[in-house]
């Protein structure tokens, strides 16, 4: 009896990690909205009618679109997500940062895959934003827990296409990367986490051939690229020039 109700809590441990904290998100919006200085936040539409905040810093001259993804638990100016969203909106890309699931705060990120499909969702719903903005490009720079969001989305049969993929502190290795379409740049720091730098040979290799791909280490950055948000800026800048012009 003691093992069944062992196994019984466990399951149910499981299970209550399993819904977006659609109520934390709330306060996310509460919390960082009337401080935003680049950009307007916005609320998009998944299918199902269910509203989540992005950020929109329209360029007029812009030719491309680039959506910006969060990492584990926060929200669509946070950390390096700031500098990478204002800064490019004011080097030549519209950016649209978007807010991703959650889950509560104490969540690790292995208990976050029951979200990557509302998470792929919400990515398909921006890239189609992008379009109807009249952007002919659209490119996904995600950090990450960020990141593996957007390899699943990349995985979805039917996704809209997009025209660059940049991971930056993408842990263990590119899920199916037979299915990428677009380049894709492996971005990481040179004391980022275990996780990213032990796989970083085989994401390389799951890249080589995918034309106008390859992988940069940052001197110095961690997983935050905490004083180095202007080399990350520019690494990202440089990969997408070439790839979306």
């Amino acid at each position: 009896m003691r093992k069944l109700i062992i196994l019984f809590l466990a399951v149910l441990s499981l299970n209550a990690w399993a819904a977006a904290d659609y109520a934390r998100e709330q306060r996310w919006a509460d919390e960082i909205t009337p401080a935003i200085l680049v950009g307007d936040p916005i609320r998009l539409a998944l299918p199902s009618g269910r509203k989540f905040l992005a950020i929109h810093a329209p360029n007029a001259k812009a030719q491309a679109g680039v959506i910006v993804i969060h990492g584990l638990g926060v929200h669509p100016d946070w950390g390096l997500i700031n500098p990478l969203r204002s800064n490019l909106s004011e080097q030549g890309y519209a950016t649209l940062s978007v807010q991703m699931p959650v889950l509560a705060s104490e969540a690790r990120g292995d208990q976050y895959p029951p979200l990557f499909p509302e998470a792929a969702e919400r990515i398909a719903v921006a890239v189609e934003f992008l379009r109807k903005q009249g952007h002919k490009k659209v490119a996904i720079v995600a950090h990450s827990l960020g990141a593996r969001m957007s390899n699943v989305f990349l995985n979805t049969p039917g996704a809209p296409a997009i025209d660059a993929f940049v991971a930056i502190g993408i842990s263990g290795e590119f899920s199916k990367p037979e299915t990428f379409k677009a380049p894709v740049l492996d971005l990481m720091g040179d004391k980022d986490l275990p996780a990213v730098l032990d796989n970083a040979a085989k994401r390389a290799a799951a890249i080589r051939n995918i034309r106008g791909s390859g992988q940069i280490s940052v001197a110095g950055a961690d997983h935050f690229f905490n004083g180095r948000e202007r080399e990350l800026v520019q690494q990202v800048k440089l990969f997408l020039d070439r790839s979306t012009r």
